[in-house]
C-alpha cells in the first residue's frame, strides 16, 4: 500500500529513515510534517526505540503497512515550539510520544479514558488505518493531548522503551489490580516486555515468578532481576508442583504456546492476561477456564493518563529498560538481529547525535 504523500501538504521539512517496499530496508528519506498548530507540540527527536512491531511492519506482516514506512513509536526529545493554546508544555521541556497521536475524543472509549481502543484512533507509525510518519526522524509534531511530560530524573535513552513495552505491562497490572503488595504474579517470557514487567511488579511489591522455556535464563532472572521463583515451562514436575499458587499471570510471549498449563498455575478466580501477539490463534480447553472460574484477558498498551502515570512511577522507582544504544546507520542490522532474538532487551537509536540530513 502506498502512503498519501505529505510533502505537498505540510510545510515543515523533516528527514529520517524509511522502508520503501517489502525488502524492509531502511534508507534516508526526506518528507514534511505539519506546522505547529495552536494545540500542538513540536520537538526535536533525541532517541527512538526499536520494537519488534517495527520489524514486523517493515515486512508488511499485518497487511497494513503503508510505504514509505518511517517507523518509531517510542519517541523522546526536547520541545522546540508549542502552539498558542498549549499550557502544559514549554520550549526546552523533555517529552515523549507513543503510538497514539489522535482519536475521535467523542466515543465511549475515549470518554472513559480508553482511547487506545478508539476505532478512529490515529497512530504514529502504522498501528491503525490512519497513521503518520514515525519517530525515526529528526522532528515530531503531535497534539498536546498525546504527549507526555518526561520526568527530569528519567533517562531518555533507556527510558524510551517504556512508551511501548513499559505501558504494555503497566496498564494491565493496574487495571487487573496486580499492583498490590504480596500479590503472586507470574510473568511468561523474559524479553523486552518480560524484563520490564518484572521491574514494575517488584516495585508494586508483588511476589514474582518467571515462567520460561529456557533454563539458561534462570540465573539471570533470579540474580539480576531478583524474581522470587523460576519455572521451566516444559518441566512437568516443576509446573505441577506450582499448580494453584499464582493470583495472576502476565503472558508476554510473541509466539503461540500452550495456555492450559498456565491456567493450572492459577488460583481460583485467577487471571491470565495476554500482552504478546502471536500470529497463530490460541487454543484453550473449556475446563481450564471453568474449573476455578479463571479469567482469560488481553491488553494493548494504555491510555495517555496511564502513560503519564507510568513514566512518573518509573522515575520514582528507577525503572528503565535494558538497552543497546545504536547509531542511525545500524538500524538495518538491528532489525535483522531482532528477527534472531539477538538483543538484550531493546535497541534504542541515538537520533540526536547520529541522524544527519542527507
Amino acid at each position: 500500500m502506498a502512503a498519501v504523500s505529505q510533502n505537498d501538504v505540510y510545510p515543515v521539512k523533516a528527514f529520517g529513515l524509511a522502508a520503501r517496499d517489502l525488502s524492509g530496508v531502511f534508507t534516508p528519506f526526506n518528507f514534511s510534517r505539519r506546522a505547529t498548530g495552536e494545540h500542538d507540540v513540536q520537538f526535536k527527536v533525541l532517541y527512538c526505540g526499536v520494537c519488534n512491531f517495527d520489524n514486523e511492519m517493515r515486512r508488511n506482516k499485518f497487511g497494513m503497512t503503508k510505504f514509505p514506512y518511517v517507523f518509531g513509536h517510542e519517541i523522546v526529545g526536547v520541545v522546540t515550539e508549542v502552539g498558542c493554546k498549549v499550557q502544559k508544555f514549554k520550549t526546552g521541556d523533555k517529552v515523549g510520544v507513543s503510538f497514539i497521536i489522535d482519536t475521535c475524543r467523542e466515543c465511549e472509549t475515549c470518554k472513559n479514558e480508553l482511547e487506545m481502543y478508539c476505532k478512529k484512533a490515529a497512530a504514529t507509525d502504522g498501528f491503525f488505518e490512519t497513521s503518520s510518519y514515525g519517530g525515526c526522524s529528526n522532528i515530531m509534531v503531535a497534539d498536546k493531548n498525546f504527549v507526555v511530560l518526561w520526568p527530569e530524573n528519567l533517562p531518555l535513552d533507556s527510558g524510551a522503551p517504556l512508551l511501548c513495552s513499559g505501558i504494555t505491562v503497566y496498564s494491565p497490572m493496574r487495571r487487573y489490580e496486580l499492583d498490590k503488595p504480596g500479590i503472586r504474579v507470574g510473568i511468561v517470557g523474559l524479553g523486552g516486555l518480560g524484563h520490564l514487567a518484572i521491574r514494575f511488579a517488584k516495585a508494586f511489591g508483588a511476589n514474582v515468578t518467571v515462567i520460561s522455556s529456557s533454563l539458561k535464563k534462570k540465573e539471570e532472572a533470579l540474580d539480576k532481576f531478583g524474581v522470587d521463583s523460576f519455572l521451566v515451562s516444559n518441566h512437568s514436575e516443576e509446573m505441577e508442583a506450582a499448580n494453584g499458587t499464582l493470583d495472576a499471570i502476565l503472558d508476554t510471549l510473541p509466539v503461540v504456546h500452550p495456555l492450559d498449563p498456565l491456567f493450572s498455575l492459577l488460583k481460583p478466580l485467577g487471571k491470565l492476561i495476554i500482552v504478546g501477539a502471536p500470529e497463530t490463534p490460541f487454543e484453550v480447553a473449556a475446563p481450564s477456564l471453568l474449573q476455578g472460574g479463571k479469567i482469560l484477558a488481553g491488553s494493548a498498551a494504555g491510555s495517555m493518563k496511564e502513560t503519564q502515570e507510568m513514566v512518573d512511577f518509573a522515575a520514582k522507582h528507577n525503572i528503565v529498560a535494558d538497552v543497546e544504544v545504536i547509531p542511525i546507520d545500524y538500524v538495518n542490522t538491528a532489525m535483522d538481529r531482532i528477527e534472531k532474538s539477538d538483543v538484550k532487551y531493546r535497541f534504542v537509536i541515538d537520533i540526536g547525535n547520529t541522524l544527519k540530513s542527507n
